[in-house]
């Protein structure tokens, strides 16, 4: 990777003090009216408060920095966390707070830290977590290239060029990406000891998947074939991304509404995907599942970690991201030998999308008083070695055992600091471990994906919703009313299902977001092209 030329000492001194200045000032050129926006003259927000005579940020004052994470607090918080906050003090002069906002209702919650100016300094975000929604907001600081220079000066120079021009929203940075790159095609967990038990072929496609869904539920009491979470307020099936946009070869555009265009069209035509010919099919696919003991009668409203469940024997099979699942094998096949698990691709021969750079990171709220101070912590989280593994894995010898530089095996108090259950993603770096256990084909498959990468017009594109947000959260409801009980097969008769479900999408405005998107669709090709 070609690095950025650092600038020289003088320049790099004014630059700063200079553009923070006016990031600060000019946030409120992006907050829109809710007044989130930091004081350019509050006196603890401006780089120049921090600059030494020598040129070195002046770290003299200890500060608190306040985090905002999604997932659940793990057990061992405090005591993982105690032994951060001894290296922070000592690298950084720097203590850290955390808040949690749990997976049952974070997606009600984070919104509202920023409503209300909550005093926190750092948040994690995503393209999935309100990243481009609360830049247009105002909620996020602006990041200067020379603010980044100056004080995430490791992050600068090994996060690739593309993962920081993918992460800006209308020419500017408001993410400090994570420097890791990941496919985000979706697998399936599978049983292989039932598939074995049930003679079946093995699983790859949507049609062996259905039969295996459907020779457990008819013949194994105690075990929901199929496992999944809805009532934490996702507005999708949770098989929709493998068997509606991989099978179709089709991109969503926002999982808020029901929108997507064809990866291969370059025009980018976006359509209503509850209105097609394939939704229909797919819709008929669920029904006969729900039909055959395919997932529970009660799996919308199920609020249980699927995967506990399928450690504890009582679900077979669930869907998620290619690394997740493997983890999730690698660690049954450690604790739970006696029960044959597998990684299963249910489109193998389509396209494969490659996360772009908001899939994780971290943003700093746009009135914290701690800046630079911030932005070196999110330096050390993703390059400083001890710092890096503490966070991510835990204690050594406690929660992880390290094996060499890159792998780890879990620790006797491994569950207490499980990495998968909070967002520690947003700092996902070169530097991140693997589970010693990860399975050999989780590894064959990912190579076998990144050969496969589809790169298209509209890979980089995000939606700014601000014209139509009412409109957004009339239609997401409508999705969680409608759309949740036809996928899952609540509703008897499909095509009033369907016919329902878009009829009262119209009304809500889907039509107005439609044509908002294809304006934004439509200049944003056309910008490309000159």
């Amino acid at each position: 990777m070609k690095l950025k030329k650092k600038a020289t000492f003088l320049v790099a001194m004014v630059l700063a003090l200079t553009t923070l200045l006016s990031a600060c000032g000019g946030g409120n050129n992006n907050a829109g009216n809710n007044g989130n926006a930091p004081d350019a003259a509050a006196p603890n927000n401006a780089a120049a408060n921090t600059a030494t005579t020598d040129g070195a940020v002046d770290t003299s004052q200890e500060v608190t920095l306040k985090l905002l994470m999604v997932g659940s607090k793990p057990t061992d918080y405090d005591e993982v966390y105690g032994e951060l906050n001894k290296l922070l003090k000592e690298k950084i002069n720097a203590t850290v707070e955390t808040e949690f906002l749990d997976w049952a209702d974070w997606t009600q919650k984070y919104p509202l830290k920023f409503a209300a100016n909550e005093d926190f300094d750092i948040a994690y975000t995503a393209n999935w977590a309100f990243y481009n929604d609360q830049v247009l907001k105002g909620g996020y600081l602006e990041l200067t290239d020379e603010m980044l220079q100056k004080y995430a000066p490791k992050t600068w120079e090994a996060m690739p060029q593309a993962s920081w021009d993918q992460s800006k929203v209308n020419g500017k940075q408001y993410m400090v990406p994570n420097n890791n790159q990941e496919v985000t095609d979706k697998v399936v967990l599978v049983r292989e000891d039932l598939r074995k038990k049930y003679n079946l072929e093995p699983v790859n496609s949507p049609e062996t998947y259905a039969a295996y869904l459907k020779a457990i539920g008819a013949g194994e009491k105690g075990i929901s074939p199929f496992g999944a979470k809805p009532a934490d307020g996702w507005k999708w099936h949770e098989l929709d991304q493998i068997l509606l946009e991989q099978q179709n070869e089709w991109n969503l555009v926002d999982y808020n509404f029901p929108l997507a265009y064809k990866l291969d069209d370059a025009t980018g035509k976006v359509f209503n995907v509850y209105d097609t010919p394939e939704f229909t099919e797919l819709v008929k696919y669920y029904k006969d599942l729900a039909d055959n003991n395919g997932w529970s009668k009660n799996i919308v409203s199920n609020k249980n970690d699927v995967f506990q469940d399928i450690k504890a024997g009582k679900t077979s099979s669930y869907a998620q991201n290619l690394g997740t699942i493997s983890s999730n094998v690698g660690e049954i096949r450690r604790d739970k030998p006696e029960m044959e698990v597998t990684v299963a691709d249910l489109t193998p021969d389509k396209k494969k999308i490659g996360a772009i750079s908001t899939q994780n990171g971290m943003a700093i709220h746009a009135t914290s008083k701690n800046v630079e101070r911030s932005l070196m912590l999110i330096d050390l989280l993703q390059n400083d070695k001890e710092i890096h593994d503490l966070t991510m894995y835990g204690i050594a010898g406690k929660h992880y055992e390290p094996i060499g530089d890159d792998k780890y095996s879990p620790g006797p108090s491994f569950n207490n600091y499980n990495l998968s259950g909070y967002s520690v993603w947003g700092w996902n770096s070169l530097l991140n471990r693997t589970d010693s256990s990860y399975p050999e084909e989780g590894t064959q498959m990912l190579a076998d994906w990144q050969s496969k990468v589809y790169h298209f017009p509209l890979e980089t594109f995000v939606f700014d919703d601000s014209k139509v947000k009412n409109e957004v959260a009339n239609v997401g409801n409508v999705m969680l009313r409608y759309a949740i009980p036809l996928e899952y097969g609540l509703i008897k008769d499909l095509e009033k299902g369907q016919a329902d479900l878009n009829k009262q999408l119209q009304a809500a405005g889907l039509d107005k977001i439609q044509q908002e998107l294809q304006s934004q669709i439509d200049a944003f090709l056309a910008a490309q092209t000159k």
